[in-house]
């Protein structure tokens, strides 16, 4: 039942997230609280591993917890969960778009699929942000202000914005470098 339920799952991410890898993240942090299949520790990761290696973010996701869910069939049942949808849908527009590009109200659902993508996308990066830069059990644990910010992790933040805006290198630099940082801050 298992591989049905990750199928499942990622039809319904697959169907309602549109905008991309970003856009599955509102659906994961729902997935987590109804499932426990990961922690919200998990997903930092995911998104970690998921920019960093080759493939869409949404399918490198899916593919982490339906491994560690099951195994490789885990991780086979959520990718073909996640994608059936966009591959019927394709399948679907492709036949009457062209019939209908010109017709207002599909104008106006284009209209509003892009607004409702930057929503989720929004949604999404505020997420790792605060993920990233807040440490909420610690400050619940010891409810020192201190505790809340990981302030090294949004110094760094900061200075890879800074630096990114100035020099302009391929995203993999940063990726990469960020990587070998981030082990030599944890030590």
């Amino acid at each position: 039942m298992l591989i049905f339920r990750l199928f499942w799952e990622f039809f319904k991410t697959g169907l309602f997230a549109i905008g991309g890898g970003l856009a599955t993240l509102p659906f994961l942090y729902d997935m987590q609280a109804a499932t426990g299949w990961f922690t919200l520790d998990d997903i930092s990761n995911m998104i970690a591993i998921s920019e960093s290696t080759p493939g869409p973010m949404g399918i490198n996701m899916a593919t982490y917890t339906g491994f560690t869910s099951m195994g490789v069939l885990g991780g086979i049942a959520a990718v073909a969960g996640l994608v059936t949808p966009s591959i019927i849908i394709i399948i679907i527009v492709s036949n009457i778009l062209e019939k209908f590009k010109t017709n207002k109200y599909v104008q106006y659902c284009m209209y509003g699929l892009r607004a409702a993508s930057v929503g989720l996308i929004s949604v999404a990066g505020l997420r790792v942000a605060e993920a990233a830069f807040l440490r909420s059990q610690l400050f619940a644990e010891t409810g020192s202000l201190t505790d809340l910010f990981n302030i090294k992790a949004f110094i760094f933040g900061v200075v890879l914005y800074v630096v990114y805006k100035k020099t302009g290198k391929h995203p993999i630099i940063y990726i990469l470098a960020s990587g070998v940082i981030g082990v030599i801050l944890s030590m």
